[in-house]
């Protein structure tokens, strides 16, 4: 049962990095149709005719595959849950070479590739145990240009709402093009430094443009996107009116004396999957 659920994993990890989700392709149509610069709508042309050519042909979308994060939602009753780690790592190995993959881990001692995308503590997997006997993986593969632009600030608290829209706009000010925009980008509110980051990263699985539950978060969210695309960065850096397609938080409580801020800024190929594993084994997977 374990081999067929290898074969799952990578499955999805196929289909995201050849295949888009349709939230992440209507962003980028709705900003090509909003466009009227032409060096912009070039290159917003350009990255869809790429996002095709993945579809139609089964190749990655970019060069860049990445590393992969899983975060998981694990059944504490689920009879797989004892060997899925070796199952994921499995999968990424078998992912590398089957889709195929570009080997993007490397030792930090000796910067030697280990040429599978594994190695010590990647891929990265995040545990939450939960009710239940299914597991839910969801997959984020994510290219080190974007992750390159990654940041966190530990504000005061003082600092409040003026302060996070502050820090995320002059960061994305700061990398410009760097991380291929438009970009998506997940912040984590509160919790603790890691913390911060991890829902940040969490936070890019929401589909876009659906906002936070909670009204003042929600508002948050446009209101950071607003200011993000008056920039003017545009299109990988050229200029042009959406430099962002979304913005995505999520928060957590925190320590009277800090604000944590994460910011992790995702690329236009905002690349994702998502399968459940139930009981008897059947998996279902989407995007």
């Amino acid at each position: 049962m374990s081999e067929e659920i290898i074969d799952s994993v990578v499955e999805a990890i196929r289909l995201a990095v050849t295949k888009l989700p349709q939230d992440v392709i209507g962003a980028l149509q709705r900003a090509y149709s909003l466009e009227n610069n032409p060096i912009a709508r070039f290159n917003l042309q350009n990255i869809l005719k790429t996002i095709e050519i993945g579809k139609e042909e089964g190749i990655p979308i970019c060069q860049d595959t990445g590393m992969i994060t899983f975060f998981v939602e694990a059944g504490v009753k689920s009879p797989y849950l004892r060997f899925l780690k070796k199952v994921l790592i499995e999968s990424t190995e078998k992912a590398t070479k089957e889709v195929p993959l570009r080997p993007n881990a490397v030792d930090l001692l000796t910067n030697r590739n280990s040429g599978d995308n594994t190695g010590r503590f990647i891929p990265a997997i995040h545990w939450e145990l939960v009710d239940g006997d299914s597991l839910r993986i969801a997959l984020l593969p994510k290219g080190g240009g974007s992750e390159n632009c990654s940041a966190l600030a530990m504000l005061s608290p003082s600092d409040g709402f003026t302060g996070i829209k502050r820090f995320v706009v002059e960061r994305v000010r700061e990398c410009g093009g760097k991380p291929c925009p438009p970009v998506i980008l997940g912040i984590g509110i509160g919790g603790s430094a890691d913390m911060a980051l991890i829902l940040a990263k969490k936070a890019l699985l929401r589909p876009l443009r659906v906002r936070h539950e909670n009204r003042e978060i929600a508002r948050l969210e446009e209101e950071i996107l607003e200011e993000v695309n008056s920039l003017g960065i545009g299109p990988m850096g050229m200029g042009g009116r959406t430099t962002a397609l979304d913005v995505k938080i999520e928060y957590a409580h925190r320590h009277p004396a800090s604000l944590p801020v994460g910011l992790i800024i995702q690329c236009w190929a905002h690349r994702k999957a998502f399968l459940e594993v139930g009981k008897d084994g059947k998996v279902r997977i989407w995007q």
